[in-house]
């Protein structure tokens, strides 16, 4: 019986680890579509979500079916509750990246457009929420006080870079040379960036608990 729990233990964490590569590949199509003002590709990043809500509802009925076919100890108890903790925050970072798609077909839409300096930006903030997300893999054997460390650093690198960004943003708009409309959206992509690095440091640490 245990032997069959365990087993059921590892596809739960097979399950984390292609929810999280579902969301990495929401957050590149979103970006791409982003960059590109491409409405077709923000439509397909947009179907992740989807997809997304899928692999939740599949991990959460996994979770209710390790709770009740024996009865855990308290390190099982631990780590299904860090796995439900996680999807919550593995669909919110989907759903920023849906936010990001939604702003490729708004820029599209009203005839707006970033600078070039601004899409260098959000490509540099796509690349470093993406490298978060990387931190959190849960490979087999990883030491997760590093990987919370590690983690920890990556959203404050995030979030300096969000305030960095949105200076020089009001920089541009006070010379004139970003429409307001522009600036308001480039505004509301970095606190879906930020955003996204808060619930992978909560990833983390919920890995961290597991590891207890």
């Amino acid at each position: 019986m245990r032997n069959r729990f365990d087993r059921q233990l590892q596809v739960l964490n097979d399950e984390l680890i292609e929810m999280g590569s579902l969301i990495e590949q929401a957050i590149e199509m979103a970006c791409s579509a982003l960059v590109r003002q491409d409405v077709e590709k923000a439509q397909k990043a947009i179907s992740f979500d989807e997809e997304i809500d899928h692999q939740e509802r599949d991990i959460e009925s996994l979770c209710m079916k390790l709770l009740l076919q024996q009865q855990p100890v308290a390190k099982d108890l631990r780590l299904i509750s860090a796995a439900l903790k996680m999807i919550t925050d593995m669909e919110r970072i989907g759903d920023h990246a849906m936010n990001l798609a939604g702003y490729a077909k708004d820029l599209k839409e009203w005839n707006l457009s970033f600078s070039d300096v601004a899409l260098e930006e959000i490509e540099e903030m796509k690349k470093q929420c993406l490298t978060a997300l990387d931190i959190v893999k849960n490979e087999e054997g990883s030491d997760m006080t590093q990987v919370l460390f590690e983690a920890s650093a990556a959203e404050q690198k995030i979030d300096d870079l969000r305030d960095k960004y949105f200076k020089k943003q009001m920089q541009r708009m006070k010379k004139g040379k970003c429409k307001p409309q522009s600036g308001i959206i480039f505004t509301e992509m970095l606190t879906d960036f930020e955003r996204m690095g808060d619930h992978v440091k909560n990833i983390a640490q919920q890995y961290k608990q597991m590891s207890e």
